[in-house]
């Protein structure tokens, strides 16, 4: 992350963090360990999981982090951008699956054909007689 507008984390800002909320911050620190343990899913999966979802996020701290600890895990670079790929498809099936939403918003949401669109079709036209 040689981007400014993000700025690298170090070992000053990990110790601040910790003192401003050191319970919290250890709570913090035992779920991760607990969710990227070895478990009904291996930790290179869920290493994976965790680059699609911070590609979504849109984290770039999580995307670096995630990335080396996948790739730390045994994940191929072709597994890693594959999982990116995952996430860039559920992104864009999430717009597109929403478009349901604005279809309903602006009264467009029965297909053509449909009885409901056929029944709204016949009482326009019964009442603009």
């Amino acid at each position: 992350m040689e981007d400014a507008m993000y700025h690298r984390t170090t070992p000053e800002l990990a110790a601040r963090r910790k003192e401003l909320a050191p319970s919290v911050q250890k709570a913090f620190e035992d779920f991760s360990r607990a969710v990227f343990a070895e478990g009904a899913l291996p930790e290179k999966t869920k290493q994976l999981i965790a680059v699609a979802v911070a590609h979504v996020t849109q984290c770039p701290y999580c995307i670096d982090g995630h990335t080396k600890l996948a790739k730390r895990k045994g994940a191929s670079p072709e597994e890693i951008m594959e999982a990116i790929w995952v996430a860039a498809e559920m992104r864009a099936g999430g717009a597109y699956a929403h478009a349901a939403v604005a279809l309903r918003a602006i009264g467009e949401d029965h297909p053509v054909g449909t009885r409901a669109c056929d029944e709204d079709a016949t009482r326009a036209v019964a009442t603009s007689h």
